[in-house]
């Protein structure tokens, strides 16, 4: 069964990446594939990433999925395939147990992370839960999510930063959140490339600065996160969800290389 706790205690960061959402079998095998590769070869813990479906969209024509079953079930193809174990978003408490038949994951997304029933019922599934923090909250306020998810019996639970609200159209990350987060004794990890998203665009699709990916991961890595996460698209200029803010799978593992070196740095200080 996959921990968090034994991810994190990895000399080692460990690597939440994978596609926005599940676009099709295919596409998400040949992300898989690459991401299991590198990050084997570099000594990353991984677990894979993808949405099996997106709940919160700026407007009703925007993409939400393939399918709830077709992609989860793509996502057990991945587990399955590559050995390594998979987290997807779930946005209400009747989807926990569901989702929890494919993934080894559960995620909270960040405007739901207040969500008692649902913080509950992905504790109740005995499944991993990763809390991301919402916008509109400081890292202190953190504890009490992650409490919810402890009192439910679930201690298996890591929380991750994303960015808070800068504005109307634009996210910073306080990386005081970080090492603030891991003192209520769950592993923390950085969403970057969702730091990076610039919301509330008058297209209705989200806008991104993944030119910062790359320092925005430095900083992280540098401060002491325990994990990563990153989404990334073979051609984010055609990706059917946040594809203003993904990075191309080709960058992915000299990225990953240049932030092993920061990561080896930071253990020999």
């Amino acid at each position: 069964m996959f921990s968090f706790e034994e991810y994190s205690s990895q000399p080692m960061f460990f690597l939440l990446a994978g596609p926005c959402v599940i676009e099709g079998e295919k596409m998400a095998l040949d992300i898989a594939e690459k991401l299991a590769e590198t990050t084997s070869r570099l000594g990353i813990p991984f677990v894979f990433k993808g949405s099996y479906r997106k709940a919160n969209r700026s407007r009703l024509d925007s993409f939400t999925g393939i399918g709830d079953i077709e992609a989860l079930g793509i996502l057990k193809k991945v587990r399955d395939t590559f050995g390594v174990p998979v987290v997807t978003d779930i946005h209400a408490a009747e989807e926990a147990a569901m989702a929890a038949e494919f993934v080894d994951v559960l995620q909270i997304p960040a405007f739901l992370c207040r969500q008692t029933d649902l913080l509950v019922a992905a504790a109740r599934t005995g499944r991993a839960v990763n809390i991301k923090k919402g916008q509109f909250l400081s890292p202190d306020s953190m504890q009490f999510a992650l409490q919810k998810v402890r009192d439910a019996g679930n201690d298996n639970v890591a929380l991750t930063e994303r960015g808070v609200t800068f504005g109307y159209q634009d996210l910073v990350v306080d990386y005081r959140g970080i090492p603030e987060m891991q003192k209520f004794g769950a592993p923390v990890i950085l969403d970057i490339t969702h730091s990076l998203q610039q919301p509330n665009q008058a297209a209705g699709v989200t806008g991104g600065r993944p030119d910062l990916i790359e320092p925005i991961a430095r900083a992280g890595v540098a401060v002491g996160v325990d994990g990563l996460f990153m989404e990334t698209h073979p051609d984010p200029s055609r990706a059917k969800s946040d594809g203003a803010n993904m990075l191309p799978l080709d960058r992915m593992p000299e990225l990953l290389r240049r932030l092993c070196i920061i990561r080896e740095a930071v253990n020999n200080l």
